[in-house]
């Protein structure tokens, strides 16, 4: 039985580092295993303009410890009113590597998203000319859905007609949830790939709602039932290059997920790794991990793999890791897979 693993070092193709004294906390518990990240652009004022992912580029490296090699991979933040050059010259300097695509109020911090897709348009023409990846959270928001059905109605309703309309766009629907997503993307002609949170993979609906309302399961899209939950692991472990990992990994502090009015989120930077040689070892699958964290994202977004490795070790005993993180705004809870984790980055 296998209990060593040795891999391309992984990256993070979707993060939350937010900003400040929670990005200082947070970003050292993903660029201790994690050599790239996807960071998403949902600051408040959120990531509008090449200038905006600049500094924001630049308050990460800064808060990089010493000791640790990370680097930031910039998004923009769509909107309405965002100028297609700008966007267009944000890519060719090599600043940006996608834009995010969020519906307005779809999730935290999206007010300033899309509400007529007409509008943003000639944006994504843009995009398409250039080669430029859409990442997109892939829910509707009109009250008439229901929470569960939000990403099946997406894919029928916006994303299909959106890629009839620009076949040409490179698009990864973001953080799938459903078997509908799963099948949409294996089925799919052209250029579409999807990302699969570690938190996905790890917990239903039955997590966050039976026996009690669990707030730091809580997480947008919201978790759906286990059918769609062992959808999202076949994928995983399948091998197929259209999937790959984005932790989705979005701190918040505890006040604000155990309160009236709960944010969305799990943070899962400190365990990602542990979880995911957990989930593809039960599924008889070890040797695709290395695929699916540090080989098909890359392959993705035109880089190269990680030169350097990192090695997982199955121990006996589980690995003992913190119920909490500090920061200045407050702790932040760790993502409790509900039972021992024994694999650990050695």
């Amino acid at each position: 039985m296998t209990d060593t693993l040795t891999i391309r070092r992984p990256d993070d193709w979707h993060l939350h580092l937010r900003d400040g004294a929670m990005m200082r906390a947070v970003l050292p518990e993903t660029a201790r295993h994690f050599a790239r990240a996807i960071i998403m652009p949902n600051l408040v004022p959120p990531v509008v303009t090449s200038a905006d992912a600049l500094a924001y580029r630049d308050r990460i490296t800064a808060a990089v410890p010493a000791d640790m090699s990370f680097t930031p991979l910039m998004t923009l933040y769509l909107t309405e009113t965002t100028d297609p050059d700008d966007v267009a010259a944000a890519h060719a300097s090599g600043l940006i590597h996608a834009v995010k695509l969020y519906p307005a109020g779809a999730t935290t911090n999206s007010a300033s998203g899309v509400r007529d897709f007409a509008k943003v348009q000639p944006v994504l023409e843009r995009m398409a000319e250039i080669g430029l990846p859409l990442c997109l959270h892939g829910e509707v928001t009109t009250a008439d859905v229901d929470i569960f059905d939000r990403e099946q109605v997406f894919l029928e309703t916006v994303l299909h007609p959106l890629r009839d309309r620009l076949p040409g766009l490179k698009v990864t629907l973001e953080h799938v949830t459903t078997s509908h997503g799963v099948d949409y993307i294996t089925q799919a002609d052209g250029d579409i790939a999807g990302t699969i949170t570690t938190h996905h993979l790890m917990i239903n609906r039955n997590h966050i709602l039976a026996g009690g309302i669990r707030p730091h399961y809580y997480c947008l899209p919201v978790a759906k039932r286990a059918t769609h939950q062992q959808a999202l692991i076949a994928a995983a472990t399948s091998g197929n290059p259209r999937f790959f990992l984005g932790t989705d990994s979005a701190p918040h502090t505890d006040p604000n997920k155990e309160t009236a009015c709960g944010c969305a989120g799990c943070f899962t930077a400190t365990n990602t790794l542990s979880c995911l040689a957990h989930v593809f070892e039960a599924a008889g699958a070890l040797d695709r991990l290395e695929g699916f964290t540090s080989l098909f994202g890359p392959a993705r977004y035109d880089l190269s793999p990680n030169a350097d490795t990192i090695t997982l070790t199955k121990g006996v005993t589980p690995v003992p890791y913190p119920a909490k993180i500090a920061t200045g705004e407050g702790p932040v809870t760790v993502f409790d897979p509900g039972h021992p984790l024994y694999w650990r980055v050695s």
